[in-house]
């Protein structure tokens, strides 16, 4: 089975997404682990998968934003069931389930002052990590959310940082947790984070704004970059003496491009750390018969690498991934409550 030659190469296959019905089928294809946000909660919510919570919940009185937050706690707290057998077996190593703080605190139309989102960021993470072993918190690699994890990995929480791009954010959010970490009361037994690199949104950005990339860098960016980033990780903690690891996932994996195959980026990066791809992509990945082999570690030609970091500006790729993943990030939150609110109607209206 072509999943199965993914896994024994050494990646550990997980879910972007927390369908209570996709969580139990990848479980058994062998994938140990899943991820949330806005945007998988509002497609559980457009199919009816929730309408019997969301009518228990009007019954109380909630809002719609509290009706949110019990829904994903509940999607999450499902498929941590699911994976928590993972979570036993390996001692904390693998089988989590990533859980997003409000990106309502990113919102660049109704912005919070930065040191109050640094708070907010703190009290979120205690509260929605409170009791759950398996449960990872998603914090965002922007302004705020990097000057949260020294604190927020201090008090015990596992971390995934979302949202990184670029070798910048890598260095900060990996530092201000390592420092986090050390201050633990509990010790650095159960210490685990990890780094999660978007990678095909870095391709679409060089595609649309560095053309004179020659054809075989163009689709090469996000790769090169990605596995930067996972060999310097790999370096850092390797003197660390650490129980468990610290790894990065591989993020943003489904195909983008029309003449990029739906594996594209999966085959690119077989033999190590986490892969979490869309549900169509695993599900490609599932159904066809090739055998994957080791590939994380191979790098592009000199002189497509050359080529790259001569003609693609690190920085400014970042700043503009960063506004549009920023965006990204919040309108998905908005559009949830909105979704929300019409299902209030709805279901107010059939009684």
């Amino acid at each position: 089975m072509s999943l199965q030659s993914i896994i024994q190469a050494g990646t550990k296959v997980w879910l972007d997404g927390v369908e209570p019905n996709d969580v139990r089928k990848n479980r058994a294809r062998g994938i140990t682990g899943a991820t949330s946000n806005p945007i998988i909660i509002s497609e559980i919510i457009k199919a009816g998968g929730l309408d019997e919570q969301i009518s228990k919940m009007l019954e109380t009185g909630d809002d719609d934003s509290t009706i949110a937050w019990k829904l994903t706690d509940y999607l999450v707290r499902d498929a941590q069931e699911v994976f928590r057998p993972v979570w036993e077996q390996t001692k904390g190593d693998d089988g989590y389930v990533s859980f997003e703080l409000d990106p309502l605190l990113e919102d660049v139309q109704n912005p919070t002052p930065r040191k109050e989102a640094v708070k907010k960021y703190v009290e979120l993470a205690k509260k929605w990590s409170a009791g759950h072993k398996n449960r990872m918190i998603k914090v965002p690699a922007t302004d705020a959310g990097l000057d949260s994890m020294e604190e927020i990995a201090a008090n015990g929480t596992t971390i995934n940082v979302t949202l990184i791009f670029s070798e910048r954010q890598y260095k900060i959010a990996r530092d201000n947790i390592w420092r986090g970490a050390q201050r633990r009361k509990e010790g650095l037994e159960n210490f685990k984070s990890v780094y999660s690199i978007f990678i095909s949104r870095v391709d679409v950005y060089t595609e649309k704004n560095e053309p004179d990339l020659s054809k075989d860098a163009q689709g090469k960016v996000g790769l090169l970059n990605a596995k930067e980033l996972w060999k310097m990780n790999k370096e850092f903690w390797a003197d660390k003496k650490l129980r468990l690891k610290q790894e990065f996932i591989f993020a943003s994996t489904g195909k983008k491009m029309k003449w990029q195959a739906d594996d594209y980026y999966v085959e690119a990066l077989v033999g190590s750390d986490i892969q979490t791809n869309p549900p169509a992509t695993n599900e490609f990945v599932a159904s066809n018969d090739k055998q994957y082999q080791r590939t994380v570690d191979q790098f592009p030609p000199k002189a497509i690498i050359d080529e790259i970091y001569k003609k693609v500006d690190m920085n400014k790729m970042e700043q503009k991934l960063m506004e549009e993943g920023t965006l990204k990030f919040a309108d998905p939150q908005k559009a949830l409550l909105k979704l929300i609110g019409e299902k209030r109607s709805q279901l107010t209206t059939a009684k």
